[in-house]
């Protein structure tokens, strides 16, 4: 890596001359000097002509004094030095160069960079400096010439400094694939390596001012868990288990290899680049071990209990363009077209997603707004990886959404952002879409299944940062809308719902402790022309735990009320849909209520515990006593009990071990829906980067 503080005291020996000739090739504050800009390179380092002695000093008494180098201070002992001789200098640590003239007796006063006179030859000063590592500038002698040097950029800066083979070797060494060890130091750069200044990282040009930037990410998950399963129609009912739920322990493994190739211009230190090529595919392999029947696959004929499948999914594939700067700090406009990931919000309530779309967005008053306006045509989705399926036909789903953030209020610390999102669903208007397993996903398997089209819109704030010392995270939106037909209604009916979050924390030294709440409406009565229950468009919240959650986490089938599940995965909403990837949004639902609270403790900068205990209910029960043709269905979900580990070995996270364990403590709803057995689950996850 390149020493600035040595290209510092190097520079300023070179200006110096310049501005005494007349202050030459003056740039005005914050000119620009990457590009063309002319350095001032000496020739190599002549022999530099001994120094002059200092004069002697005049005593009051009409005397000499001695040199005042050969001084000593009161109390220092005479030197025993015989007479006629000159006294012999003090001897320095190897490698630490004195100024040029110093007096020897004066030790290692000489700053770091400068060597005594006389000690560089035509290549300069072998020998580093203690703060730097990097050899000594030779100083010019008195004749030198002076050149002025154009140099490309400042990435090629290095390539015009006067260093010896072995310096430039040493410090700007030219890439190979596997760097070595000597000692504790690189003497090479390692293009595997992406801590050294690596091409392939950006950290310099590829060509001219193109960039290029490659990452590989290895997302491994192992997953036990025990949740409701269904039993096959020919039975396989064991002694002692229901009628209709079978043994519901479950293994998943899933591994994701991301391939990230970033191509752009510009030099993006304060400034977003010029133009930006992206492309990020993922390859799956996903292997699924049950002990039911048919839980895998609708097939009759299929009653295996493995399941492995694969799929390559192309997550982003954008072309980014920097329209114009609107001020001289960089406030900007860029346009972005293609597949590109997109979050409505801070905790990926509403809308969170990896869609084909185009994006305008920029910021203003120095970052204080930013602001975003997008549209995106929804691409199907792979059943068992999650992934995008781009070798099928678009979705007839369009997502409109404009949001406005404003950073520092009301408060400084607090951003606040308002979003509008407009969901137009002509899915009704398509043949029945089943996944590749066989079951049906469009129109939902539930009440009447005849497709859908609906039209709705979203109105939210959210808010996120800290008001002194607390911590605070909150959402609020409102659904309006309508749809040709509900789930159990054959009839036009309106869309209003709501939904409230928030989550308010503290830091007390290594811990945090948080307090969350969520309420999302319900829909009391699902036969009357208005659906009150809260649905959003693909929510991913990191909210409660998130992911490390039981409820959250897994998706519940709701068994015997049809082929829906009663909340997705990763998902917090109980909104009885067939997936959260590929179904349609559902706005009669039981709606949902958590109350939690949870902490966070950074016992080392490398390892954190995490706990999370959340209490759920449905906010109303009429829709599944309907669904189910049960009566009576009490509110409480159960207790929701998890705790969390994350490991980061190196400090960074090019390796990250996750784990965490979660478990649901029955309430009088789960118990209603899927008797009094415990479900759990564990996570164990592996994430390697480069």
């Amino acid at each position: 890596m390149i020493n600035w503080a040595c290209l510092f005291l190097f520079g300023t020996s070179l200006v110096l001359p310049s501005i005494a000739d007349g202050q030459a090739e003056r740039r005005r504050p914050g000119q620009a000097a990457d590009r063309d800009s002319k350095v001032i390179v000496p020739p190599a380092a002549r022999t530099a002509k001994p120094a002059p002695k200092p004069a002697a000093e005049p005593a009051s008494d009409g005397g000499v004094l001695s040199p005042a180098a050969n001084r000593r201070r009161p109390g220092d002992p005479a030197p025993s030095t015989p007479e006629g001789e000159q006294p012999a200098a003090q001897a320095v640590e190897p490698g630490l160069p004195r100024r040029p003239g110093a007096a020897a007796d004066r030790g290692n006063a000489n700053p770091p960079g400068q060597v005594t006179a006389g000690a560089a030859g035509p290549e300069g000063d072998a020998r580093t400096t203690r703060a730097a590592g990097l050899p000594g500038a030779p100083k010019p002698g008195p004749d030198a010439e002076y050149k002025l040097v154009a140099v490309d950029d400042r990435w090629q800066l290095t390539n015009h400094l006067p260093l010896p083979p072995a310096a430039r070797e040493a410090h700007f060494p030219v890439y190979s694939w596997q760097g070595t060890r000597s000692g504790q130091a690189f003497t090479g750069n390692s293009l595997l390596n992406p801590y050294d200044q690596n091409t392939l990282k950006s950290d310099r040009p590829v060509w001219h001012d193109w960039f290029l930037n490659l990452a590989a990410i290895s997302d491994t998950v192992f997953e036990p868990r025990r949740i409701p399963t269904p039993t096959s129609p020919s039975g396989e009912v064991r002694p002692g288990e229901l009628g209709v739920i079978g043994n519901g322990q479950q293994n998943v493994f899933n591994e994701n290899l991301t391939l990230s190739v970033i191509w752009f211009k510009g030099e993006t230190t304060f400034r977003p680049p010029d133009w930006e090529f992206r492309f990020v595919p993922v390859l799956n392999v996903n292997r699924v071990e049950v002990n039911q029947a048919r839980v895998l696959r609708i097939d009759p004929l299929d009653d295996s209990k493995v399941r492995t499948d694969g799929h390559i999914g192309i997550q982003e594939l954008f072309v980014d363009k920097h329209l114009r700067n609107v001020s001289d700090r960089y406030d900007f406009d860029s346009f972005r077209v293609g597949i590109q990931p997109f979050t409505a919000d801070f905790r990926g309530f509403l809308f969170q997603e990896q869609q084909l779309g185009v994006r305008l967005f920029g910021i203003r008053d120095n970052n204080l707004w930013q602001y975003n306006l997008a549209a995106f045509r929804r691409l199907e989705k792979d059943t068992n990886s999650g992934l995008n399926d781009t070798w099928t036909r678009l979705r007839r789903d369009d997502i409109f959404v404009a949001n406005l953030y404003r950073q520092d209020f009301p408060v400084p610390g607090f951003t606040s952002q308002g979003v509008a999102l407009y969901n137009r669903n002509r899915e009704g208007d398509q043949a029945f879409k089943f996944n590749n397993n066989g079951q049906l996903e469009r129109p939902a398997p539930i009440g009447l299944e005849k497709p859908r089209n609906y039209d709705v819109g979203y109105l939210g704030y959210n808010g996120d940062g800290h008001f002194g010392p607390v911590n605070l995270s909150v959402a609020l939106y409102g659904a309006l809308g309508s749809e040709n037909r509900s789930i159990f209604v054959d009839r036009r009916t309106d869309i209003r719902a709501g939904m409230a979050a928030a989550e308010v924390s503290m830091d007390f030294d290594w811990t945090r402790v948080r307090l969350s709440g969520l309420y999302a409406s319900a829909d009391k009565d699902p036969f009357d022309g208005v659906e009150t229950g809260f649905d959003a468009v693909a929510e991913v919240p990191i909210f409660a735990g998130a992911d490390t959650s039981f409820w959250i986490r897994q998706n519940l089938p709701l068994i015997g009320g049809g082929g829906v599940t009663v909340s997705g995965r990763n998902g917090v909403l109980n909104s009885l849909r067939s997936s959260i990837a590929q179904g349609q949004s559902n706005f009669t639902n039981p709606g949902t209520a958590l109350a939690g609270v949870g902490t966070d403790h950074d016992l080392t900068p490398q390892f954190r515990v995490s706990t999370n205990v959340n209490y759920l209910w449905f906010n109303d029960t009429s829709v599944l006593e309907v669904a189910r043709n049960q009566g009576n269905i009490p509110r409480p979900i159960g207790l929701d009990a998890s705790v969390a580990t994350i490991w980061r070995p190196f400090f960074t996270q090019n390796i990250v071990f996750r784990g965490s364990a979660a478990m649901l403590v029955p309430g009088g709803g789960y118990k209603a829906l899927y008797g009094d057995e415990l479900g759990y689950s564990v996570l164990l996850n592996l994430i390697l980067a480069y």
